[in-house]
């Protein structure tokens, strides 16, 4: 269950800290007014007005709040939205907490009071950002674990997921799946750099009794086989069809080439020779 930190801010149709299309109601000398429904007029200043503008036209754009606290709207792409997890990096500290580059003029700021460690001036962290419920005003969060629901979750073996690499542990790295839930990813199943913040597929291994999710970035067994056969014929042709990678290579260089494990290397080639799709040499395999 999220806490009640958030709030979301959907007035009629247009949403603050989100990419909204909204049509045009007035054109001025400062820019193009657009109607926010519920939030009232907002001004889409001259600079990311487009050209053939006309009243009537629709526009997609971000509705924040800029440097004189008035909500504006803008064209220019923010690297996260309301609700999402995002990593991001600290430019500014001051009195008031860190401030985040988020793609916009007006930095994000987290409070101190939001920040699950100090931030430092120049590190990466990942953060939820939020709408704060008594000031209409964009604000991020570090403190992640108010964000996850606390509610058992009801994952089947083998779903297929969505994952946010959220943390380094030391049996592997936590991730947030689907927006949710925290589940982990342990070391000796990852073939494949992360880094906090990655955004990226993922599979449930198993839904331990305590209600704990182990996670994979693979499918498992006969599925995981399947999945990487295509990314093998597809390093193949791309090679001229053949590969010096066998049997005797090194696990280390087969992760780096491939991004899998020896075994799944191993279990992929001898499925692939049995339907006739490549062949093994001496000194590696080929497209048939």
């Amino acid at each position: 269950m999220t806490n009640s930190i958030e709030q979301s801010a959907s007035i009629s149709n247009a949403e603050i800290g989100k990419y909204n299309t909204l049509n045009i109601v007035a054109i001025t000398d400062n820019g193009v007014y657009l109607n926010g429904g519920e939030l009232g007029e907002i001004l889409l200043p001259n600079r990311f007005v487009p050209d053939d503008s006309q009243v009537g036209n629709s526009i997609e754009v971000f509705l924040f709040n800029d440097s004189a606290d008035r909500l504006v709207a803008t064209t220019e792409k923010a690297l996260g939205q309301v609700g999402e997890f995002v990593s991001l990096k600290v430019v500014q500290i001051n009195k008031m907490g860190a401030f985040l580059d988020w793609g916009l003029p007006k930095d994000l700021l987290v409070p101190y009071n939001q920040q699950h460690t100090a931030m430092e001036e120049g590190k990466y962290y990942l953060v939820r950002i939020y709408l704060d419920q008594h000031t209409d005003r964009i604000a991020a969060s570090s403190k992640l674990d108010k964000f996850i629901d606390i509610w058992p979750a009801e994952y089947q073996q083998g779903d297929k997921v969505k994952l946010i690499i959220g943390g380094k542990t030391d049996l592997g790295f936590k991730a947030i799946i689907n927006d949710l839930h925290w589940g982990l990813l342990y070391d000796n199943e990852i073939f494949q750099p992360l880094r906090i913040g990655k955004k990226i597929d993922g599979y449930i291994k198993q839904v331990r009794e305590d209600g704990r999710l182990d996670l994979l970035l693979t499918r498992g067994s006969k599925n995981k086989v399947n999945s990487f056969a295509d990314k093998l014929l597809a390093h193949l042709e791309k090679n001229n069809g053949f590969s010096p990678l066998h049997d005797k290579s090194t696990p280390e260089l087969i992760q780096r080439t491939l991004g899998v494990s020896k075994k799944t290397f191993k279990a992929t080639v001898g499925n692939l020779m049995k339907n006739g799709k490549l062949t093994i040499e001496k000194d590696g395999i080929r497209l048939k």
